[in-house]
């Protein structure tokens, strides 16, 4: 069973108290002590330490206790003798565990000191570490044979920095490919999904902060996200996993409304950001690296920015189905897996934005026939757009800062094109924004001058987080009807989770969702 493991990084006794206290009431399952964040470090101290860990709880908590080489991450530079007197003074404290550095119990006066304090203890274990802090390993299974070579009784931890989402799949191998108990993490934004799938994969520990301010390493989740958002109680080795495929991917509601819906829908699935950062080649190893790893159970994706086209490309390439729709628009937004490895491409962007667009305008589809309509961008969400609206019947004409993109894509759906210095002169009557400019964090922009703005002009920004952009802002001003990114959102996210479970979703569940946390 993974623990769920939390820091506890204080400066002094009367801070780890506080979050001692803070973290069983969050549900950690296990503490670690790291006391190189304490001041004026000493023996006796790490004593009262544990006495306070041990005193919190009606049913104590296992603990680690770390004092982290400063080379390996430690918060101060304490000496080697005094780390080892305090691992070895924290066995005899009654702790259960002690984390000290693979590297440094190379040395033979540290190693002999600390399996002597392990032979003398009744229940205390080794955990031996290794930590890189820039990149992979250079290979990482030679170093965890080494590791339980040189101490067969220890718990190998392995945790190192992934720059690319595709670096995570070796740390996954190692836990498929290796059994007992072992640690194995990747740290930064791309590396936070192995901390949510551990306890999938049997990894011993997962770590999370109890705050953000208080987290020991690059991407680690704090509790309440680790609990609530991605529902960790829940999480066993035949979960299946889905996601949402993005550049860049912190900003996104769909972790949150479709966790929540598979919660209320009680299926056992969980949903994770995946930050898929470069383009067709960089989107293509990480579905290779999926489907050639049946056993992590990827069944789907929603494919957002900038991958949309290429999400297309690569169905197409492995001879996988396409949604005659996705075909002609030319980009997917959902891509599913099947158990035999069988790959199905859709786009639910087309009816979600047409939806929303005619029940804010209060006409049926019918009523856009003729509309002018102005469409900012071109990219995949632009093309569901333009296709939709090109099958009403609508006048389009699209505005994009590479002229070339634009005019490619009005050449596929027979419409206008002009570059963005062209806004000022345009006379539509829908104007559509289909970038993400305005996309929190960076809220205080807007894909055009406030300027182009008319009375009686209806504006549509398909950019959800937040959902009054400042574009929607200015056009209120001015007095234009004005339609939010949310229904569109919610429009299409419904349409995936029946592809993604066979099942209705709760509508109202999911608008709440998203209306909380676009506000």
């Amino acid at each position: 069973m993974t623990k769920l493991t939390v820091p506890i990084a204080a400066s002094d006794l009367g801070q780890a108290r506080q979050q001692i206290e803070a973290a069983i009431a969050g549900g950690a399952e296990m503490l670690e002590l790291r006391t190189d964040y304490l001041e004026n470090l000493s023996v006796d101290l790490v004593k009262k330490l544990i006495a306070e860990a041990k005193s919190a709880a009606d049913r104590p908590l296992p603990l680690i206790v770390t004092c982290r080489d400063r080379k390996q991450g430690g918060a101060m530079a304490y000496p080697d003798q005094l780390r080892v007197d305090v691992l070895t003074g924290a066995l005899k404290a009654g702790a259960e565990f002690i984390d000290f550095e693979y590297e440094n119990f190379l040395a033979t006066e540290n190693r002999e000191r600390i399996e002597v304090a392990l032979s003398e203890s009744s229940k205390g274990r080794l955990i031996m570490s290794a930590h890189n802090f820039e990149t992979r390993f250079a290979d990482i299974g030679r170093l965890h044979r080494h590791i339980t070579t040189l101490y067969p009784a220890a718990i190998p931890k392995l945790v190192y920095t992934a720059n690319h989402i595709n670096d995570c799949f070796e740390a996954f191998d190692l836990l498929r490919k290796t059994s007992g108990e072992r640690i194995v993490l990747c740290m930064g934004e791309v590396g936070l999904i192995s901390r949510i799938i551990a306890k999938k994969l049997g990894s011993f520990v997962t770590y999370a902060s109890i705050d953000e301010k208080t987290a020991t390493a690059p991407g680690q989740l704090t509790i309440e996200e680790l609990k609530g958002l991605y529902r960790w109680d829940d999480i066993g080795s035949d979960t299946e996993l889905f996601g949402v495929i993005a550049s860049p991917v912190a900003h996104s509601l769909s972790p949150a409304v479709h966790n929540a819906c598979f919660a209320d829908s009680r299926v056992n699935k969980l949903y994770l950001p995946l930050l898929v950062e470069g383009g067709q080649e960089e989107f293509d190893l990480f579905l290779r690296n999926v489907c050639a790893r049946s056993w992590l159970s990827f069944r789907g994706f929603s494919v957002t920015i900038p991958h949309k086209a290429n999400g297309l490309n690569y169905v197409r390439g492995k001879q996988g189905f396409i949604e005659p729709l996705a075909e002609e628009i030319g980009a997917v937004n959902t891509l599913l897996i099947d158990a035999d490895g069988k790959l199905s491409a859709y786009n639910t962007d087309y009816a979600g934005a047409l939806d929303a667009i005619t029940s804010t305008l209060k006409i049926k589809r019918e009523g856009l026939e003729d509309m002018p309509v102005a469409v900012i961008g071109a990219g995949g969400v632009a093309r569901a757009l333009v296709a939709g609206l090109s099958d009403a019947g609508a006048q389009i004409r699209i505005y994009n800062r590479t002229v070339k993109k634009a005019e490619k894509l009005a050449a596929d759906f027979d419409c206008d094109f002009a570059g963005l210095d062209d806004l000022p002169n345009l006379d539509a009557k829908l104007l559509i924004n289909c970038t993400s400019i305005g996309m929190y964090p960076n809220v205080d922009e807007s894909p055009l001058p406030q300027e182009c703005l008319k009375k009686g002009m209806a504006v549509f920004d398909t950019v959800y987080n937040p959902a009054r952009t400042l574009l929607l802002k200015q056009a209120k001003k001015r007095r234009a009807k004005t339609i939010d990114g949310l229904s569109m959102f919610v429009n299409q996210a419904l349409a995936q989770f029946k592809l993604f479970t066979g099942q209705d979703a709760n509508p109202k569940l999911m608008r709440k969702i998203v209306s909380d946390l676009s506000q």
